[in-house]
């Protein structure tokens, strides 16, 4: 990319978007494009929903949060549903501030940090257009020019509902310059940028002692004072607080509750008012959404101070969880290392698979059912089929606890001890006993971590570490089956075969001599048995089979080795059975012979051309299986 030439292009985009007119002008533009003139939370809201909303099962996925949030599409479903969506409405939810309430590193701040980017893109789109009186600190709303006398008519001729007061500075200009020709008032295009303060603020508590309500409010001007005469004339002002410059779009209010009170109650006049007073003026107009974040021992703490209560039913709280999901907690180690310098890192398959499954492992809470535990709960959260259960099952679950997911361990930590594990081995590659090993070890640095709460992350540890053990096995053992899919082809034909037999009550034909045989119980049962059909459910099973079969045949589909996901791994497992003995002996041999040792190179170039290693990490799966298969 010729970076020279994409900035002059990037330029002259930027001034097509511009546009300046007469309030006149601007009026003739909103009978083309009334949403123009809608509130910052309707705003707020058009921006999520005009990304995209996919909808699955009852259950809305809001794309605007894609790439960036993961595991978290039920608290952001009911953060659209149940305050961007009415505040937009104008209900009044829109007359409350917004607090994100969850553990650190759970993934608030970059909500917030996401809403402002965004913010900044859609205010350069048609659909998220801001227009703003020319020259305004406050980037107001021109139709706070038209007197309250005449909005009732305005509202029925445009549709559009005007609420606020003209500002004492825009007042004073609307008598001074323009003699109250009100379509003579320049009105002019604006983009939000947190940059340029414009259209976002961001606020952050200081030390109570030095900080300032100027911060803000804006403050006055003193070298203007000589100039204009008087410390109330709105020309002696600097309307440069965040609330100021946060008009029209959004502030965000950084660790809301340690903010002494005096800067709070100007947030309840802002939100249940719509105003807030600054100086020696009338109380200022000012349409943004505010949006704290806080974490739960804070909030526990200031809802117990009973001086806090005028506060309390002026925040709408909406819990901002850790992600529960194994899948889509990797996608966030992803996301992590890949935006470090160490991206070039190998890190061997399973990896980051199983540090997620420790990480969700601290986060969830004991299964108060006796039939799940730990390990089936995390399956069935990440969406994977475990017998015996179902949806029903997931969702009742889910409502066994309130607060679940609101403790355990973050990501950063996971993370840390990840570019711990690549800065200190100093190789090419990494893998999961590696990243077990560091999780381990950190546990001791870790300063909020009780000895009681370390033992139970010690087991975590081990699960995760038997369930890696699990997949290496799993992963080897299917490197080592030559045309793997040829030979799970071949076997589920022979056992299609004498199950279509067993059900039909009939006998099968040798294809070399032609004579008739029965059934094959003793194959048929060796299949069986891998997924753990019993005797008794053996009949129903087989019966399960061919209706499935024959629903494919009706359908004009064929049946194959990946239609049925249970006969599938019962193939799988059978395969890895047969196999077991010759993994072991050439995993372990010392002194391969040639066929081993040809074997043993075959295993590793398949490891590395469909399963995603390095020389190096297909080496150490294989040693570790190994010493796994001589246990």
């Amino acid at each position: 990319m010729d970076i020279l030439r994409r900035m002059a292009e990037y330029r002259s985009e930027e001034e097509s978007l511009k546009w300046e007119g007469t309030f006149s002008e601007y009026v003739e533009l909103l009978k083309e494009r009334p949403w123009v003139a809608q509130s910052a939370h309707s705003r707020v809201y058009n921006m999520i929903k005009d990304a995209g909303v996919k909808e699955v099962n009852g259950k809305r996925d809001y794309l605007f949060f894609r790439n960036q949030l993961f595991g978290l599409s039920e608290p952001l479903e009911k953060l659209v549903e149940e305050y961007f969506h009415p505040a937009a409405r104008r209900l009044d939810v829109k007359k409350r501030i917004l607090l994100l309430m969850g553990p650190v590193s759970g993934g608030k701040s970059t909500l917030v940090t996401m809403m402002k980017r965004g913010m900044e893109a859609y205010s350069r789109t048609d659909r998220g257009a801001v227009y703003a009186i020319k020259g305004c600190p406050m980037q107001e709303d021109p139709l706070h020019l038209i007197p309250h006398a005449l909005r009732e008519d305005f509202q029925k001729e445009y549709g559009i509902k005007i609420e606020g007061n003209l500002s004492p500075l825009n007042l004073m200009r609307l008598e001074k310059e323009f003699d109250g020709q009100i379509e003579n008032v320049p009105v002019e295009r604006i983009f939000f940028s947190e940059d340029k303060r414009v259209g976002i603020g961001t606020f952050s508590p200081s030390d109570p002692k030095s900080q300032d309500i100027a911060d803000l409010t804006g403050s006055l001007d003193f070298s203007t004072i000589a100039e204009y005469g008087s410390e109330s004339d709105p020309r002696a002002y600097r309307f440069d607080g965040e609330l100021n410059k946060a008009n029209r779009g959004m502030m965000e209010f950084q660790e809301m509750l340690k903010c002494d009170e005096k800067f709070l109650w100007h947030l309840l006049s802002l939100t249940q008012e719509g105003n807030f007073k600054a100086g020696r003026f009338a109380l200022i107009s000012a349409d943004e959404m505010i949006v704290a974040h806080t974490n739960e021992t804070e909030y526990r703490s200031f809802i117990s101070n009973r001086k806090n209560e005028a506060l309390h039913s002026r925040i709408i709280v909406m819990p901002i969880p850790y992600n529960l999901q194994v899948t889509q907690e990797e996608k966030i180690y992803e996301k992590l290392i890949a935006d470090s310098d160490v991206a070039g890192v190998h890190i061997a398959p399973h990896t980051l698979r199983i540090a997620a499954m420790f990480t969700i492992l601290t986060r969830l809470k004991e299964p108060k059912r006796k039939d799940i535990d730990l390990i089936k709960k995390m399956r069935l959260y990440d969406g994977e089929m475990v017998e015996g259960f179902n949806e029903a099952d997931v969702q009742e679950l889910k409502t066994e606890y309130d607060d679940e997911g609101m403790n355990g361990i973050d990501p950063r930590y996971v993370i840390n001890r990840i570019s711990s594990t690549i800065i200190r081995k100093e190789v090419s590659s990494i893998n999961a006993l590696d990243v077990l090993r560091s999780l381990k070890e950190g546990l001791d640095q870790h300063a909020s971590i009780t000895k009681d709460v370390k033992e139970s992350y010690l087991g975590f540890i081990s699960l995760a570490r038997r369930e890696f053990d699990d997949m290496a096995k799993k992963e080897v053992q299917k490197a080592f089956v030559y045309s793997y899919e040829e030979s799970a082809k071949t076997l589920m034909d022979n056992y299609l075969d004498n199950v279509e037999a067993y059900c039909h009550k009939s006998k099968l034909r040798d294809p070399l001599t032609g004579e008739e045989m029965t059934p094959d119980e003793k194959l048929m049962r060796s299949i069986e048995e891998q997924i753990g059909i019993s005797e008794n459910a053996k009949k129903a099973f087989r019966e399960e089979i061919l209706i499935r079969i024959s629903t494919y045949a009706r359908k004009g589909k064929r049946f194959n080795y990946q239609s049925h996901d249970r006969l599938r791994e019962a193939i799988q497992k059978k395969l890895f059975a047969d196999l077991k003995d010759v993994v072991k002996i050439t995993t372990s041999s010392k002194t391969p012979d040639e066929q081993q040792l040809k074997k043993m190179n075959e295993v590793i170039a398949r490891l590395i051309d469909e399963h995603g290693y390095n020389t190096s990490s297909a080496n150490e799966l294989l040693k570790y299986v190994g010493s796994l298969l001589n246990r």
